[in-house]
């Protein structure tokens, strides 16, 4: 461990500290091109943007530009650390943005006393971007941030923390479900976790067929139910009107499992408990709330998912942010609303039934991969993730009446 860690140091530090860069798009080699890209050229499109906002699109990169926005507060599982320690992070995630999607990326860390402030900040430059990604903020503060934001922006706000993570989980569950022979609209569910992603994940469920009365979720003090008055409103969404109180109370003949909680909380004798032909999602960083080799030496009729690279059906929002973004900025929406996130995850969870081609295979290290219980979801470098998603996320923003243009001629077909 401590020759990786040195590494990971590494890696940010040298041959320049840092892993992200700007670079310029246009010449600016002679005198000519200077008075183009500055004064005096510049005043033209300037005039134009003045004229109608919409010329942004036209004369700026505001198109391919989005901000990776966080306060620190939650930063991976490593907690509240500030905005500054978020910093790592946010370039990462730029990274991603441009290798996965071409999209540009800038990372914003915002100081703040208070909610009203953040949310105030990050208003005040929204017009800049394209669209913003909402990062590493801390539940419930997180849910009252991106609602605001929404509200005040003219363009997409999206929280991955909650969403990615969501539509991502909800793609690999629907397919578990469909080899388990199970209907997710019949199934009950055990979601250890009440916090952002938590949440998120259980209102795309219900968005994609669950039965919010066959949820059970759990905090650090048991079950979610009507009688606790400790409950904010977004655990209150959940509340049960029940008798049971523990894991074990739940757990018994549960369909699914969805951890997004902490590490070895869920114990093999709870695993030996649920239906037959369970699902568990224990995506927990780094380390899962059951190890899968320990879960599989319970229930050899399991399908498992973790938020790990190094077992099969990683659970990453990888595979959907980069291309949600490109399809969103595509088509100018204003929003990423439902519609956008359920086409993702049909778009997602469609392409693991296909064959993988030679390159995907090589990148991720395997000789075979066929959809079963050991590939519920695609690899995070499967080329065809970009059209696929992009396109299905642009022509639902289009269809839903969020995009401000019409979807371009043959988009992503090509």
């Amino acid at each position: 461990m401590t020759d990786f860690r040195q590494k990971a140091l590494d890696y940010h530090a040298f041959p320049k500290p840092g892993k992200i860069s700007v670079e310029i798009s246009k010449p600016a080699e002679t005198a000519k091109d200077l008075a183009l890209a500055y004064s005096p050229g510049v005043a033209e499109p300037v005039r134009e943007i003045a004229a109608d906002p919409e010329n942004a699109y036209k004369y700026t990169a505001k198109g391919n530009l989005v901000a990776v926005i966080s306060n620190g507060t939650a930063i991976l599982g490593l907690g509240n650390l500030g905005p500054l320690a978020s910093k790592p992070v946010m370039e990462g995630k730029a990274l991603l943005f441009k290798r996965f999607a071409g999209l540009d990326s800038i990372d914003i860390e915002v100081k703040h006393r208070t909610t009203e402030e953040f949310i105030q900040t990050v208003a005040a430059i929204a017009d800049t971007f394209g669209g913003i990604n909402l990062e590493d903020i801390k539940a419930p503060e997180c849910f009252e941030i991106e609602k605001a934001l929404i509200e005040r922006c003219n363009v997409p706000v999206f929280h991955d923390d909650q969403h990615g993570t969501a539509i991502v989980t909800a793609a690999g569950m629907l397919n578990a479900l469909e080899i388990q022979g199970k209907n997710i609209h019949d199934v009950r569910i055990v979601c250890m976790g009440a916090g952002a992603a938590a949440v998120a994940c259980m209102e795309l469920l219900i968005k994609c067929g669950a039965q919010r009365e066959n949820i059970y979720m759990l905090d650090r003090k048991g079950v979610i139910h009507t009688r606790r008055d400790d409950l904010n409103e977004y655990k209150e969404l959940f509340a049960n009107n029940t008798d049971k109180r523990t894991l074990e109370d739940v757990i018994t003949d549960a369909d699914v499992f969805v951890g997004v909680s902490g590490p070895d909380v869920l114990p093999a004798e709870a695993v030996a408990m649920m239906a037959e032909k369970p699902v568990i999602f224990a995506c927990s960083n780094p380390d899962p709330e059951i190890k899968p080799e320990l879960a599989h030496s319970v229930r050899q009729d399991l399908v498992m998912g973790t938020g790990r690279s190094d077992y099969p059906n990683q659970v990453n929002n990888v595979l959907c942010f980069p291309f949600i973004f490109r399809g969103a900025l595509d088509v100018r929406a204003s929003r990423i609303n439902d519609e956008m996130k359920v086409a993702a995850v049909e778009a997602i969870r469609s392409l693991a039934k296909e064959p993988v081609p030679q390159e995907v295979l090589a990148a991720a290290g395997v000789e075979a991969l066929e959809f079963g219980k050991d590939y519920v979801i695609p690899k995070p470098m499967d080329p065809r993730l970009l059209p696929r998603v992009a396109r299905a996320v642009a022509v639902a923003a289009v269809e839903s009446g969020v995009a401000g243009i019409e979807l371009p001629a043959n988009y992503m077909l090509d």
